[in-house]
């Protein structure tokens, strides 16, 4: 089980790395010069979720819109019709399947994060937008429209909401200090140190 995952991560990550170091550099260079230039405090870990966010859309933008010599099956209008098809121990479930479902976690997340949601009406919706979009896109570049990747992205989106919530509810209790800007800017240091050294051991 987890070697697909791996393989499919791995593959993910060869195929953006040079998009994300350039996004990244230029990111923090333009966002560093306005926040002195406005002399505004920096908040490491507001700074470090918007930049996340940012190579995250554009992670994004690459996937739905990569273009291979692989001959893409005809569109799927029948809900349900594509994930049945796939063995679930299979690479390709993992791939298409797994892999719809966690690429719009982060989405159904930053959108919760950003609009401070109580429900999960907004960040459904925004869910549901984008991957119709997505789908519409990629049926006019080569690519197909399948319904199933709808509904395995706002599950995915979903996921990303209850995720921010059950955050919201098990920080509630917390002491303040938990809540204060330089705690969660060190744990997201810490967080995001963590993930990189994930991203490595895949990688290696």
């Amino acid at each position: 089980m987890l070697k697909p995952i791996s393989s499919t991560i791995q593959g993910v990550i060869n195929f953006t790395w040079p998009m994300v170091i350039i996004s990244t550099v230029i990111m923090i260079s333009f966002r560093l010069c306005y926040l002195i230039k406005n002399k505004e405090k920096i908040i490491i870990h507001r700074e470090l979720y918007m930049l996340i966010f940012g190579i995250y859309i554009l992670c994004l933008f690459q996937i739905v819109t990569f273009q291979d010599d692989v001959t893409w099956s005809s569109n799927n209008f029948i809900p349900f019709q594509e994930i049945m098809r796939y063995n679930i121990n299979s690479r390709l479930f993992y791939k298409n399947v797994l892999g719809n479902l966690l690429l719009f976690l982060p989405f159904g997340f930053f959108a919760s994060y950003y609009l401070k949601a109580d429900k999960i009406h907004l960040p459904l919706m925004l869910t549901i937008i984008a991957s119709v979009a997505i789908e519409l896109v990629q049926l006019t570049i080569g690519r197909v429209f399948d319904v199933d990747d709808i509904i395995l992205n706002i599950i995915g989106g979903s996921i990303g909401y209850f995720i921010y919530s059950l955050i919201r509810i098990i920080s509630e209790p917390l002491p303040k200090f938990c809540k204060s800007d330089w705690f969660l800017s060190i744990l997201s240091i810490l967080l995001l140190i963590g993930l990189i050294t994930i991203i490595i051991i895949i990688l290696v």
